[in-house]
């Protein structure tokens, strides 16, 4: 295997060759898509249950604990307190869905199904399983986002037609968690490991301005926060929902656009490590 790949890319033009091996035939990676989609179709309640856990969170905010905070001021402006927490469970959900596919799904095959080991028989590549296993997560993180955004506008948690953006928004959150959580998987040795992806998730979840607006954090605590990818995407959900625009936005989008991409070759390269080595 690894001798025929290296002929084939020795045949390639130069500048072919000098991409990351994760940008090559970057189409072939929809096969294991496939493969996934095969085996969810008898196991689609796994895919359902992990829909409902942000859905109880909504609800109890909107129909207990938002009533007792009132409103929220989101630069300058009064949102009520569900509207400010909808979208920020949005991305969080996009964030914890994209971890939990690219990390214990993927050690699982990794290193107890052998599943790459048969798919590294056919023409495709480690680059190849980096971005099917990827493009998979993108694919339930795209389910996820869509339902929670219906059940957001049935409630009247959306305050903007610029809500609809909120999917694409979960699905470049889900594409930067995916990728890095993959590129941590491929370091893991054991379960036990994963309890350091859990002691990161956690906080992430609770102080990315997902509950309490940044004003509430000290000045030191705020620029921590701001450092956070969470934060980035919660800021990019929140601001379609609210419709409150502004061109710090794409400092969001730059954000978690070049943690994907980073992930998504550190993942391949290591993949690559261990599976042709």
């Amino acid at each position: 295997m690894t001798v025929t790949t290296t002929a084939s890319q020795a045949s390639r033009p130069l500048v072919w060759r000098m991409l990351p091996p994760v940008l090559v035939d970057a189409r072939r990676g929809q096969r294991l898509i496939e493969r996934n989609v095969y085996v969810y179709r008898r196991t689609w309640m796994i895919i359902v249950s992990g829909f409902f856990e942000p859905i109880f969170y909504l609800v109890s905010i909107r129909l207990g604990l938002g009533a007792l905070v009132g409103d929220v001021s989101v630069d300058g402006h009064l949102v009520d307190y569900a509207q400010f927490v909808a979208p920020a469970l949005l991305a969080s959900s996009a964030m914890n869905g994209a971890i939990y596919d690219s990390t214990m799904n993927v050690f699982f095959k990794l290193k107890y199904a052998r599943t790459y080991d048969a798919v590294l028989a056919t023409p495709l590549g480690v680059g190849d399983v980096a971005l099917g296993e990827i493009g998979w997560a993108l694919i339930r993180g795209a389910i996820y986002a869509t339902g929670f955004l219906v059940v957001m506008l049935v409630m009247g948690l959306a305050a903007s037609p610029w809500v609809v953006l909120c999917v694409p928004a979960a699905l470049l959150i889900g594409f930067a968690f995916a990728a890095v959580g993959l590129a941590g998987c491929s370091y893991a040795r054991s379960w036990a490991d994963f309890t350091w992806i859990q002691a990161v998730q956690v906080p992430l979840f609770l102080f990315s301005a997902t509950f309490y607006p940044l004003s509430v954090y000290s000045p030191g605590l705020q620029v921590v926060v701001r450092l956070t990818p969470l934060y980035h995407g919660v800021e990019l959900c929140r601001a379609f929902s609210t419709g409150h625009l502004s061109w710090s936005l794409l400092v969001d989008v730059a954000y978690l656009l070049v943690m994907g991409l980073i992930g998504l070759v550190v993942s391949s390269r290591r993949l690559a490590t261990l599976l042709l080595h």
